[in-house]
């Protein structure tokens, strides 16, 4: 944004190659925007003292429609799917960057590599200071988009939040956000569930509800049904949720399915309400054994699990915390800062999976680009 607008612009990157997140996150597919309605997708997006009309405003300036006519005129076409997700047609990261790459060179934008940011003294101009390099830079305008702590290998690692704090400017705690979530499962349980995934269910969290499909995996459970809930799990004393397996049923019409069984609830219950083996095996554990088809009926629509803690931050694909939104103005420049801008994770936002993510960066990083050249 701020190329094309003419200012002089020079990318700073921590590692040798620009983007790897970016690739991280087209690993299995980039999931670029969603065709959600704007109020609707603007409602997705949370975080501690978020302005109210923050993000309907700031998608109004980058939604997905923008967000895909971006990547056309890159030369990389998109497709939505059933569910609202959009897609580049190739699917991976690779080739967008190369041909974002090439156009922001192409604006005359220079890439300075192996330059880990680690300083800033304010003034006008400001001054930035590198880690790998004793020479300070100066520059009008400053756009930090640092990422959040999540993927470290990628260079996100935080290590900006000292940084920060260090100039005096308040940042609330990086957390896992869109992560797994740790389950004591015993030994025989874990070989029964893992890697089973289970399908239609409603869980709720508190008073939240997702409804969808959740993956229990060696450590306990992870998936966009238990992403969506991380907000108010994080928040919750003693976090659990609690499972309905069959969410189109009553328990009433489930204890009339079985009602001619004597003994064997449990095992009847994989042939008269198509319970899964690890569904069974999930309310075994924590609600077995069953000596009626009420308690098994009930157990299968409030089936109550407790968790841990959420999987930690280096796992996680993106975080909650970051910046607070009273350290920033509108234009997303940090107040006590003048001429320093944020854009991205970095600021405390969350959103779910399924291309909100990546969206949000890139409609804060809009605002945030226009602004810096408007100084």
């Amino acid at each position: 944004m701020a190329a094309e607008a003419g200012a002089a612009v020079t990318l700073y990157d921590a590692k040798r190659s620009v983007g790897r997140k970016f690739l991280v996150a087209g690993k299995s597919g980039l999931n670029l925007t969603n065709t959600a309605e704007r109020e609707a997708f603007a409602g997705v997006y949370s975080g501690t003292e978020m302005p109210e009309h923050f993000w309907r405003e700031c998608l109004a300036e980058f939604d997905g429609a923008a967000m895909r006519a971006w990547a056309a005129g890159l030369g990389v076409e998109t497709f939505a799917t059933s569910g609202g997700k959009v897609f580049p047609t190739m699917k991976k990261a690779a080739p967008l960057l190369r041909r974002w790459v090439a156009r922001l060179r192409t604006l005359g934008v220079k890439f300075a590599m192996t330059h880990r940011w680690c300083g800033l003294i304010p003034g006008i101009p400001l001054t930035l200071h590198f880690a790998d390099d004793p020479t300070p830079r100066t520059h009008d305008a400053v756009v930090l988009a640092l990422g959040g702590g999540s993927w470290p290998e990628t260079g996100s690692d935080g290590g900006w939040v000292r940084t920060l704090q260090s100039l005096g400017v308040a940042v609330h705690e990086l957390q896992s956000a869109n992560c797994g979530w740790e389950v004591a499962w015993t030994p025989e349980t874990r070989a029964r569930v893992e890697a089973q995934p289970l399908h239609n269910l409603h869980v709720r969290a508190g008073g939240a509800l997702a409804i969808g499909e959740l993956m229990p995996v060696r450590y306990g459970l992870q998936g966009t049904l238990i992403y969506q809930l991380g907000r108010t799990l994080r928040a919750m004393a003693a976090p659990e949720i609690r499972i309905d397996f069959k969410p189109t049923f009553s328990v009433a019409q489930l204890m009339r399915k079985l009602e001619s069984v004597r003994r064997d609830f449990i095992r009847e219950s994989r042939v008269r309400w198509k319970l899964t083996d690890a569904a069974c095996a999930m309310l075994e554990q924590f609600h077995g054994p069953f000596d009626s088809a009420e308690k098994l009926a009930l157990a299968a629509k409030d089936c109550r699990i407790p968790l841990l803690a959420p999987r930690p931050l280096a796992e996680a694909i993106s975080t909650a915390g970051g910046v607070c939104w009273d350290e920033i103005d509108e234009n997303l420049m940090l107040k006590k800062i003048p001429g320093v801008f944020c854009a991205g994770e970095m600021m405390d936002w969350e959103a779910p999976t399924g291309g909100f993510l990546m969206q949000g960066c890139f409609a804060t990083g809009t605002r945030a680009g226009k602004a810096a050249v408007g100084l």
